[in-house]
């Protein structure tokens, strides 16, 4: 049995896992309305976040890896992959050091706030909107490298 391609579509589900939360939370937070925590998706990409990272990053590296013994290590030589996989590293270190400590400032939402503090919070929000603007471009160039290959 061909277990490359069951390895291909887990390998990049778990890719996509891994960096979702971090890019779709800004967008999931408002001033108004239920906090984060009370939408079932809000709170599915908070858990994401925080618990299922560990796991998610150990599968995308065991897929990874079966993918490299599958395809063989001259894979590693190709400059497409190279650039990918630095895009990708770059958007995780986004991620981390960038994304997850602003949303933690933004998870803090006081619903007594105010007007000022409600104006800082919106123009945090949209910064962190912003980095996941960048995120989400990079995710576009990473899929467009792994699916073209380009020469």
């Amino acid at each position: 049995m061909n277990l490359f391609p069951v390895l291909l579509l887990t390998h990049i589900a778990l890719a996509i896992a891994l960096l979702m939360p971090s890019v779709l939370l800004p967008f999931a937070l408002r001033s108004r309305g239920p906090a984060p925590g009370q939408s079932r998706f809000g709170r599915l990409l908070l858990w994401l976040q925080s618990n299922g990272t560990l796991v998610i990053g150990a599968g995308l590296a065991v897929t990874g890896v079966g993918m490299l013994l599958i395809l063989g290590p001259v894979l590693l030589g190709q400059l497409w992959l190279q650039v990918a996989l630095v895009l990708y590293a770059v958007n995780l270190a986004l991620a981390f050091f960038v994304q997850r400590p602003g949303l933690r400032r933004l998870i803090g939402l006081n619903p007594n706030m105010s007007e000022a503090d409600r104006q800082r919070w919106r123009l945090r929000a949209r910064r962190q909107r912003y980095v996941s603007y960048v995120m989400a471009g990079a995710i576009g160039l990473i899929a467009f490298l792994m699916s073209t290959r380009p020469q």
